[in-house]
Formats: C-alpha cells, structure tokens, sequence
C-alpha cells in the first residue's frame, strides 16, 4: 500500500506538468518500463500551402529551355496582366490574388525559334454564389471561317439551372478576350473577322435567383480552311442571263427547252425551224452557247449551227433532204443536239450532247 501510494503521488504530479493525456498513456504503460512515452504536442498549427506549380506541358520539336511567366486576371476585365517577379515553376498566390484568377505562360524554346502556350486560369479565393460547376463548358465545331461554333453549359448541380450564353473573341493564347456584342445564343458562326483569334463561351447557370457564371477552355486559332472546290460558275449569284465564256468545268451546258415549227412535220414540210433553249449554273439561261443539230438517220434535214440569244435560245433552220421520210411509217424526227463554247473542244470542256425527238404525220 505504501508503494501504490507513492506511484500515485509521482502520477500527479506529471498530470500538473503534462496534461491528462499524458497520464493516460503513462498509466497504460508495462511498471517498470525504462521509456517514458510522452504524447505529441503541437506547436504551431498546421497550414495548407497556396502554393501553385505549372508543368511544361507537351511540345513537339524537342524545346531545348523554357521560360515561365505568371499573370493574373481581375474581373470584369478578360486580359492578364504579367505578375512582376512571377517567374519560375512555382507561384504562392498573396491577398493580392483574392478573388482573381491565375495562368501560366510557359515559351519553349529551340535553335529554330520559341512558341508560347497558356495554362488554363485557376481561381484563387472567389467566393461562389448560384448553382455550383462540376464540368466546364464546352466548345464544338470546326475553328475554320463559316463554321459554326456550338456552346455545351457543362454539367451543374440543381434542378431547375437556367443557361444564358456570352461568347468571347479572344487573341492567340487564349487569355486576353472580349465580349462580342449581340452573340448570346449557343452556336456561333465565324466570320472573316474572326480569323487569327481563338474563342472561349462564358455559361452563367441561374437557379433561385442566384447566378453562377463559368467559362470555357479556349479553341483553337479560327482558319480561313481549305478553298471551297471550283464550280465553273461565275461568282453572281443572280437569277439574269450569264455568257459562256463565263462557264467552265466542272460546270456544263443543258439543253433543257426546245421546240419545232411546225409543231408536226408532215410529207410536204419542207423547211423546219427547230429552236433549243440552254442553260448552266442552276438553270440560268447562257448567251453565246453554240448550238449544232443534225437529223438522224442523215441526210433527212440539212444540219446546221447557231448561237443562242439573250434568252438562252438558238434558233436553227432545217431544209428538207431526199431521204425524208426515212420510213414510210415515220412517226418521229430524232434530232442529234450539241451545246458548246466555241474555244473548247467538241467533246470536251462544258459541252452538252443529247437526242431530241419531233413529231411527224405523213398522212397530213
């Protein structure tokens, strides 16, 4: 008893020194052990470091150094203003920062010349109001003049989120952008000057009258794209007459009208006027276009060629030959027709060839 009473006693005493804790762990331990154990105690509280690190990135061409550079984006402003000193791999964002959003330039560097590529932004300290992101916007489509561009909001927590739209023309990196006025639906269509710019589409997600606005990653650099292919049609989209020397391959010639007078040919017709009406470049009427005609079998009209008039017609005179009728049951006149430019060959270039037939009644 005389011993309990003395351990108590030195149990006391270093509850006083060291906390209750500490006694626990003493009172647990094996009596007699040579180790005092002692429980940790901390003395300075532990702290999240701020600080932010960019890689390289991937690069072709095998960079031989790269150089970084930090900037920082205040809102309502798009562009990024270079942060002094801001250098190296690594930045620790300050009180300065709150509220702002953070990228990294990085150039590589070879013996041929240096490129620079930007890191997506990273917000630093906002405060989020609305429904909150879980998924950044999205931009599809062909970055190439005339293309359309389309807007995807990502994916959102709540629902009833209501979508609003702002696109964003913005220089090469991708960084310093602007709102282009009017542009608030979904799809966007690049125009020529939109040519040299990437784009990005700003999402504000509404819900409960609380909004939360997020913007895409950037595109890429808007092209003119490849030279739409060559239709052989003359620039003029107009409905009017166009001439032939205005049509080229692939375009063609089409003998799309005709016509005889008389209407019926009969035994004692001895002349025949034929008239054909051409076209090209979705049925726009062709001046100029020569047009040849020849009965078939032969010698049954004399065969000749005109040129078609302001209206697209050419009209051509036929005189009767020997050998018409070419059947004493002769029902029909087939006609062999060929529309051409003149400088071309006959059966090259944009000619047109096609056998027209014309009613004939020998009992008349």
């Amino acid at each position: 008893m005389t011993v309990l009473r003395s351990r108590r006693s030195r149990y006391s005493g270093l509850a006083l020194l060291l906390g209750v804790g500490v006694v626990v762990a003493l009172l647990v331990s094996p009596i007699g052990s040579a180790r005092t154990q002692v429980a940790p105690v901390n003395q300075v509280a532990p702290a999240i470091s701020q600080t932010l690190t960019t890689s390289t990135g991937t690069w072709n061409n095998t960079p031989t150094s790269f150089a970084y550079q930090w900037c920082r984006i205040t809102p309502p402003s798009l562009s990024c203003a270079d942060i002094s000193g801001a250098t190296t791999t690594s930045y620790s964002p300050g009180s300065v920062d709150a509220g702002k959003t953070l990228v990294a330039r990085v150039t590589a560097s070879n013996a041929d010349g240096q490129a620079m590529a930007n890191s997506a932004g990273t917000a630093v300290g906002l405060t989020v109001t609305g429904p909150a992101n879980t998924s950044q916007p999205t931009i599809t489509g062909t970055t190439t003049v005339a293309s359309t561009l389309t807007a995807n909001p990502g994916t959102w927590v709540g629902a009833s989120v209501t979508f609003a739209y702002q696109w964003q023309r913005c220089d090469t990196s991708g960084v310093t952008c602007s709102a282009i006025t009017g542009a608030t639906n979904t799809t966007y269509v690049l125009a020529t000057e939109d040519l040299g710019h990437t784009f990005r589409v700003a999402v504000t997600g509404t819900e409960s009258s609380e909004s939360h606005t997020v913007t895409s990653f950037p595109t890429g650099t808007v092209t003119a794209g490849a030279a739409p292919p060559p239709t052989g049609c003359p620039a003029n989209k107009s409905a009017g007459p166009i001439n032939v020397s205005e049509v080229s391959p692939p375009a063609h010639l089409v003998i799309d009208g005709q016509s005889s007078r008389p209407a019926v040919i009969t035994s004692t017709s001895n002349t025949v006027v034929l008239r054909f009406h051409i076209s090209a470049c979705s049925g726009r009427s062709v001046i100029g276009a020569l047009v040849y005609q020849t009965a078939t079998p032969y010698q049954q009209f004399s065969e000749s060629e005109q040129p078609t008039g302001p209206d697209g017609w050419a009209t051509l005179t036929l005189h009767r030959l020997r050998f018409f009728p070419a059947s004493p049951r002769q029902q029909l006149l087939v006609v062999f027709v060929r529309a051409r430019k003149a400088s071309e060959d006959l059966l090259g270039g944009i000619s047109a060839r096609r056998l027209v037939s014309f009613k004939v009644n020998l009992k008349s």
